[in-house]
């Protein structure tokens, strides 16, 4: 669930729930107390109409006694000055937080209460008669009936039913207390819902991310984050888990670039070690007088001269290969006629491997008008340690080698082969992985850095092509690479 829809979600349930709760509990506290105040007050109608005026319940309340002193007011008034009669009214009164008053001329003749009755003196003076009561605000609220009547011998006389408004409807009091602490449950609950809800949506992922975050301080990547849901949150988890996985990758690249360079410092040492072995024997035998003749003394400087080519072939591949360690490879491309490119280039090599009794045949089965897109100084380095490693191995008395050049569609395809004693299938896969060497026993003969096959394969990749290789032991190998062709982009 996504963070937007979760907060539009949480503020809906905080807004109507505890609405929609609270009215069920008011709705059902008010049926409770309603049955009680039916019984309580004998409200027969609808008891919300007197819920919403107090004044109304108080005087119904007290209707009954109120209509029964009307009653005797008027057909038998002397039982107005029996106080049996008037007790009895009294204590009825009493229950229902009332009290009974009544004045004869300018006296009090009954207090249902300690009160000041003077003011009813007053109000006694009046022609005043309700049953519905009239509101008396002061030290203490009251609701008053009051009933005028005439005392058998003529004199007026006033009745005056008094309700305190402070002691009446306790059930009224608690019922709102009760809804009161009942809303405050509901938002209570609600929320504490809500923030274990948001807790657990939000603050645990965030808690893993936290977790995730000290173990990556601590150099710690073993480990995965699994997004819990499809959110921001559940999002930025993918996204983290992203970097940790790459993270991860740069670290197992990093440690496995230091084995590498260990394994190339290996390497190297251990090449650099033979050539340089030879050139200090071949030295101290011209020092010690060893090359004697003319003919000794021109084989000794011509091992030297080979072995410090040697040297300086090793040299040159560890540039090439920090080069392409940091991408730094200075290319520089440009429109090349295949043709007359590939004749120049078998040229060269063609002096070369006669001198090491090696023949070499070259096929050209492309038009003399196709072109590529190439470094022809990177392309030659490619054609020279192909050819270079099939030398190494050649182990015929009359070794050969065929370069082939076809065009294949949009590329310009090259096949450089020979007849060597082959690559085993076990190690074909590996030939383009640098410092893999097939000849483990790096002996002075087939030796080399073990990262001149790598480093053709990464000029052409830079190159848009690709290359690959066949071989069958004791039989031969051949190297395929293409170049793709330059193709003209014409504007209709």
């Amino acid at each position: 669930m996504k963070l937007r829809t979760r907060l539009i979600i949480s503020f809906c349930i905080i807004i109507f729930v505890p609405v929609m709760l609270i009215g069920l509990t008011l709705w059902g506290f008010g049926q409770f107390q309603m049955k009680e105040i039916r019984q309580a007050y004998d409200v027969n109608a609808n008891p919300y109409e007197y819920l919403t005026n107090s004044i109304r319940v108080l005087s119904h309340y007290t209707k009954t006694n109120y209509e029964e002193l009307q009653k005797v007011a008027e057909e038998t008034p002397e039982k107005l000055e029996d106080p049996l009669y008037l007790d009895r009214i009294n204590k009825e009164l009493t229950g229902k937080y009332s009290y009974l008053i009544v004045c004869k001329g300018d006296t009090v003749v009954y207090a249902g209460d300690q009160v000041d009755t003077e003011n009813y003196l007053v109000y006694s003076r009046e022609d005043v008669s309700s049953n519905s009561g009239f509101y008396v605000d002061g030290e203490e609220q009251q609701l008053r009936k009051q009933i005028n009547f005439i005392f058998p011998d003529g004199i007026p006389g006033s009745m005056f039913i008094v309700t305190s408004m402070d002691k009446m409807l306790p059930e009224i009091k608690r019922m709102i207390l009760d809804m009161l602490l009942s809303g405050i449950l509901i938002l209570v609950l609600t929320g504490g819902m809500l923030v274990v809800w948001i807790y657990r949506g939000i603050f645990t992922p965030i808690r893993k991310l936290q977790i995730a975050a000290e173990n990556i301080k601590e150099g710690n990547l073993d480990f995965t984050i699994e997004p819990e849901n499809e959110d921001e949150i559940g999002a930025l988890c993918q996204s983290f888990e992203e970097m940790r996985g790459r993270l991860k990758d740069s670290m197992e690249e990093k440690l496995s670039n230091e084995k590498e360079n260990k394994i190339l410092i290996s390497n190297i040492s251990h090449d650099l070690k033979t050539p340089i072995t030879a050139i200090k024997g071949y030295v101290e035998g011209i020092m010690d007088g060893v090359a004697d003749t003319p003919e000794k003394m021109d084989k000794y400087i011509r091992t030297i001269y080979n072995k410090a080519n040697e040297m300086d072939t090793l040299i040159n591949e560890l540039t090439l290969y920090s080069k392409i360690d940091t991408n730094r490879i200075p290319y520089h491309f440009n429109r090349i006629q295949v043709t007359d490119y590939f004749n120049d280039c078998v040229e060269e090599l063609t002096l070369d491997l006669e001198a090491k009794n090696i023949g070499l045949a070259y096929f050209n089965y492309a038009d003399e008008d196709v072109q590529i897109i190439a470094d022809p100084e990177q392309l030659k380095r490619v054609i020279n340690n192909i050819v270079g490693n099939s030398v190494k191995y050649l182990d015929k008395q009359r070794g050969f080698i065929n370069m082939r050049v076809r065009d294949v569609g949009d590329f310009i395809q090259v096949e450089i082969e020979d007849n060597g004693k082959g690559i085993a299938a076990k190690d074909l896969p590996f030939i383009f992985d640098r410092f893999y060497r097939t000849d483990a026993s790096r002996n002075s003969a087939t030796g080399g850095s073990g990262i001149g096959l790598s480093i053709v394969k990464k000029i052409i990749e830079d190159h848009g092509g690709s290359i690959w290789a066949t071989s069958k032991e004791q039989t031969g190998t051949i190297m395929y690479f293409v170049i793709r062709k330059y193709q003209e982009v014409r504007n209709e």
